[in-house]
């Protein structure tokens, strides 16, 4: 076989990327480019990659398949580089991948209503495993394309689940991540309706030899007692979140149709940290979202210190057609490009104060390839030599270089 998958976006596209690299196997000379909608960035993004790998390997057949395919499958359908269009759904069924399948095989996301269980070994050039629990989100924030991309909730049952993590500790690896578009929604509708603090707490203690466990980005309003008693008590739960915040201002928030208030942002991060003192927060920022102001865009900024935010994720605005925020009134693009500029200057300033205060404290770092690790906290670490991927040691930080600790 010779297929080689190019993935972009989220944790969710690494892992079904891999069952991909199954699902395809026979297919001959093919590149799958695995797509990610989040902004029109990451759309334009692909449609460059596409046109690259054709003038590389003009003989390959190219097939698009992930988010950016199932919400604008015309769109690439039109590239007279692309062969396939392949849905999301569609792309985990190795029946799609079939020599005589049709040129565009992209179903109605918003009718799939189960999480087909897909096994994965091994997740391809990563230490650490993602293991899906949940897929599509039943929200409808104004600004995200992503339930068009994904569909409606739903959810892995809970077996299953610590069954997959059971496989994967014994393939080795020694840090699971539990990934979602909607992660902390889990369990909904599932019988018992076991929530994510359940399932965490499950996996933890059915799988003693696990030595961390990680969850990928949350939504702080539906954290449940489970989850947040699972922080407090369970050391092998890392003490890092990653919280999906948008904006700092209550009206923003309120026109981006989210469910969290500034002052529940900032109530959460405090009761983590009164659990868990040595948590540390990420979080997605949005700049110059619709109406926007400068005032406030400024409590987007004073947010940061509020919450005791230590690494952020900053996407300026990007209009998504079929959106409700594609059609309010626009920030100029100018003054959308400044503020996430301002913003990242923020999170680069809050980063290094936190690399500040790991300066000679000793940490558990996740050896990677390339001479790097994580600590518990995920904060980069540069390691002072090689060292075998998938260790975790006991070291020391001496410093940093504004980007990542280095360890002695």
């Amino acid at each position: 076989m010779s297929i080689d998958v190019v993935t972009f976006g989220c944790r969710l596209n690494i892992t079904e990327s891999e069952v991909i690299r199954r699902a395809a196997d026979g297919l001959d000379d093919a590149v799958v480019v695995n797509t990610c909608a989040v902004t029109a960035e990451a759309v334009r993004q692909a449609r460059q990659n596409i046109r690259r790998i054709k003038r590389e390997r003009p003989n390959a057949r190219i097939v698009v398949t992930g988010c950016a395919a199932q919400t604008e499958p015309g769109t690439f359908a039109a590239m007279p580089e692309v062969d396939r269009v392949i849905g999301n759904e569609e792309k985990l069924d190795p029946r799609s991948w079939a020599a005589d399948s049709r040129r565009i095989a992209v179903g109605d996301i918003m009718a799939v209503k189960r999480h087909a269980v897909h096994a994965v070994d091994s997740i391809e050039g990563h230490t650490r495993a993602f293991l899906q629990v949940q897929n599509g989100c039943d929200h409808r924030c104004t600004f995200c394309i992503i339930p068009f991309g994904r569909g409606n909730s739903r959810f892995v049952p809970l077996d299953d689940c610590v069954a997959q993590a059971r496989r994967l500790s014994a393939r080795g690896y020694r840090e699971l991540v539990l990934t979602g578009v909607d992660l902390t929604s889990y369990g909904v509708g599932l019988a018992g309706a076991p929530r994510l603090g359940a399932l965490v707490k499950r996996i933890l203690k059915e799988i003693p030899e696990l030595a961390r466990l990680r969850l990928s980005s949350i939504d702080s309003v539906e954290a449940d007692a489970d989850l947040l008693d699972a922080l407090g008590n369970e050391p092998r739960l890392m003490p890092h979140l990653h919280l999906s915040l948008q904006a700092g201002d209550d009206l923003i928030l309120k026109r981006m149709k989210r469910r969290h208030t500034r002052a529940d942002a900032i109530a959460f991060c405090n009761q983590v940290r009164r659990l868990r003192p040595d948590v540390a927060f990420g979080a997605d920022f949005i700049a110059g979202f619709p109406t926007e102001t400068e005032a406030m865009f400024v409590r987007s900024l004073e947010l940061v210190d509020e919450c005791g935010l230590t690494q952020l994720h900053v996407f300026p605005f990007s209009p998504r057609p079929g959106t409700p925020a594609a059609r309010m009134p626009q920030v100029d693009r100018d003054i959308v490009k400044q503020r996430a500029r301002t913003l990242r200057e923020k999170g680069a300033a809050a980063l290094t104060r936190h690399l500040d205060a790991q300066v000679g404290a000793r940490r558990l770092v996740l050896t990677e390839r390339g001479g790097v690790g994580h600590t518990e906290q995920f904060t980069a670490v540069r390691l002072a030599s090689a060292v075998e991927p998938g260790a975790i040691l006991d070291l020391t930080m001496m410093g940093h270089d504004g980007r990542q600790l280095l360890a002695a």
